[in-house]
């Protein structure tokens, strides 16, 4: 028996990054009638003739349904500010998600040649995240972004187009990933990237995404209504202030994020999103959490 880490999944099979080598497996049938195998997964596996048979998926430190990886260290959010535009609500949605398991999130605001994007850097700074501002073209910010993924397994996500191959790229020449145009009718990328697989820069392992619209937000994990406060890291000071213990942060008086909300202290598209994200987890069903 072998242990590694599942770092590509396609039609069924599943590529695990061994000490020595990577073997090609398929999943025993009580794991695909199961928890689904995720690129990510620490893993138990055997090896007979050559062949590859994933045996047993380890404890899970964590694990998402989109971006579907597993056992994350960082997820690294890509967003522009020129073709595509990134919308705020998709960045903040995934960052919710990632901070709902206690995982770091790292935004990076791509395309920095064409647009520095100040404000979108400057929303999520003041959030209390760490903002890297890059460009494939002229290499600004990649250093600084291969110092935060150093010695980490991180996850690259972001709506299509933003350029997270072109940085994959520029993190290693070697890869030679293909990149796509944008649209400029649609604004929006070409899927380049159709599948998990991870990458290793460095002494990092980094698994790209395909990319994702704001169609797609809704295929993404969900969050009890009552814990969403505790994802945006802007909320944490006035968290126990209001009114009422239990306050929803919405129309209850007496509100102390609706006040900092009012006094510019929290950004407003910033709490737009909570709303919007609050108006979806009301929606939730008992059966979506078990």
């Amino acid at each position: 028996m072998k242990q590694g880490r599942i770092v590509k999944s396609l039609s069924g099979f599943y590529d695990v990054q061994t000490e020595d080598s990577v073997i090609t497996c398929r999943a025993r049938g009580h794991l695909r009638r199961g928890q689904m195998p995720l690129v990510g997964d620490i893993v138990e596996i055997s090896v007979e003739k050559g062949k590859g048979m994933l045996e047993k998926i380890l404890p899970r430190k964590n694990s998402f349904v989109r971006p579907a990886v597993a056992n994350l260290d960082l997820l690294v959010v890509f967003a522009a500010n020129v073709n595509p535009v990134t919308e705020p609500f998709l960045i903040d949605r995934v960052a919710a998600i990632a901070g709902n398991q206690e995982v770091p999130v790292c935004i990076v605001v791509n395309k920095y040649d064409m647009d520095p994007g100040e404000n979108l850097a400057g929303i999520y700074r003041d959030a209390g995240y760490q903002v890297i501002q890059t460009s494939a073209e002229t290499s600004q910010g990649i250093e600084i972004l291969r110092k935060q993924l150093s010695g980490k397994f991180a996850c690259f996500t972001g709506n299509s187009g933003v350029g997270k191959s072109s940085i994959l790229n520029a993190l290693n020449p070697s890869l030679g990933l293909q990149t796509g145009e944008v649209s400029d009718k649609l604004g929006r990328g070409r899927h380049t990237t159709r599948h998990v697989e991870v990458y290793q820069i460095g002494d990092a392992f980094i698994a790209d995404t395909p990319g994702f619209s704001s169609f797609d937000t809704d295929q993404m994990d969900v969050i009890v209504k009552e814990n969403l406060q505790y994802t945006f890291p802007e909320f944490a000071p006035y968290l126990g202030c209001c009114q009422f213990r239990d306050c929803s942060h919405r129309k209850e008086p007496g509100c102390a994020v609706v006040k900092a909300v009012e006094k510019g202290e929290i950004r407003d598209s910033r709490y737009t999103s909570y709303l919007r994200l609050y108006e979806k987890a009301m929606q939730i069903n008992e059966w979506e959490l078990k």
